[in-house]
């Protein structure tokens, strides 16, 4: 019997693709044979950790197809065409209204991602959601087959490589350092990051804000952050990394003071979880699986509004009994996050279905 995952692109470095990855790594320690196929493959990645999807073939009935759902594909459409067992893992899609004002094509491509989830709905035998967020827009979407929660896994290991020398030299100054880690996007709302450390600085001048993550794809809305920071005099203290090496990521992470989130949609928010792993005190704002994420660790904000999240980050950063507990909790709450933990979740639900020991919701 064959388990085999399938998936538009496996990127290097990607959310999506490293979950494939490490679930490849799960599913051939079960026994089964198994391969990753994918439109497109990264030539970073070393050869042989995928297969072009066109090479996909003689799936029987008893085979299982793992599908990964995170953005518009027209794979989405000939899923019914593999004539084995299905499953899909819904890694949930950004809604289309955020990039309307910015770019056409994301715009297109998460409605398409959206066209295909919905027909996809009557078409899978099981689903594997990361968050309860997700499994709820499913059942919203009218599916009807059993979906059970299975976080994406996240090997910790990979963060205890060296950081960046000179990254870590320039920023470990003394000053309090404001980081997000997010691809720069609309759903990520940096304009409410840099709006809430406008009023944070001051209070404390001796700060800055690091925006860590690519514009790829959204250079009009990177480019409408830029003149926001300028109009407020704050091109010296906010910092957009662009896109840089995983060194790089992991030097932002160790001279972080704190890390402030204000995005509006997240189907599980990954650097919540790397934030927690680097000891890094998160304040967040409460919306779509960032509550979820967090599990009651971390501060969490239900209102967005700039004067009170800075007031809240001048007394996370000036009271070190608050800041202390703040850690404490969210290294409890790592612990959901475990790559065992999660590697064993995935591992019986997955066993489970193929032993035909899951049932309709």
């Amino acid at each position: 019997m064959r388990v085999v995952q399938l998936l538009p692109t496996l990127s290097f470095g990607d959310g999506v693709g490293n979950d494939a990855i490490a679930l490849k790594e799960i599913i051939g320690k079960m026994g089964y044979s198994t391969d990753i196929y994918a439109e497109n493959i990264d030539k970073r990645l070393p050869e042989g950790t995928a297969i072009k999807a066109d090479k996909l073939c003689d799936l029987k009935k008893d085979d299982v197809l793992i599908y990964h759902k995170s953005t518009g594909t027209d794979l989405s459409f000939k899923i019914d065409s593999y004539k084995c067992r299905r499953v899909m893992i819904y890694h949930n899609i950004t809604p289309p209204d955020f990039f309307r004002p910015y770019s056409p094509s994301a715009t297109q491509l998460t409605e398409y991602g959206y066209k295909g989830v919905e027909y996809l709905r009557d078409k899978m035998d099981y689903v594997l959601a990361v968050s309860e967020y997700n499994k709820s827009e499913l059942i919203r979407m009218g599916y009807t087959c059993r979906i059970d929660i299975s976080p994406s896994l996240t090997k910790f290991e990979d963060y205890e490589q060296a950081p960046d020398e000179a990254t870590m030299k320039k920023y470990k100054d003394g000053k309090k350092n404001i980081i997000f880690v997010g691809r720069i996007a609309p759903n990520k709302r940096q304009e409410n990051v840099i709006r809430a450390y406008a009023c944070y600085r001051k209070l404390n001048p001796d700060s800055r804000l690091i925006l860590v993550g690519s514009a790829n794809g959204m250079e009009n809305y990177n480019e409408r952050l830029v003149k926001y920071v300028n109009a407020l005099g704050l091109s010296d203290d906010v910092i957009f990394t662009g896109h840089i090496k995983f060194s790089e990521i992991l030097a932002y992470y160790h001279i972080a003071d704190a890390f402030l989130c204000m995005s509006e949609h997240e189907g599980l928010c990954v650097p919540l979880v790397e934030s927690m792993f680097f000891g890094v005190p998160i304040i967040a704002y409460n919306t779509s699986a960032i509550g979820e994420t967090l599990g009651g660790s971390g501060i969490l904000l239900d209102d967005n509004d700039p004067v009170f999240t800075a007031a809240v980050m001048d007394r996370l950063l000036t009271d070190d009994k608050l800041r202390e507990s703040v850690i404490e909790g969210q290294r409890k709450r790592l612990e959901y996050f475990s790559y065992e933990r999660l590697s064993n979740i995935f591992e019986t639900k997955l066993q489970a279905f193929i032993d035909g020991k899951t049932a309709a919701l």
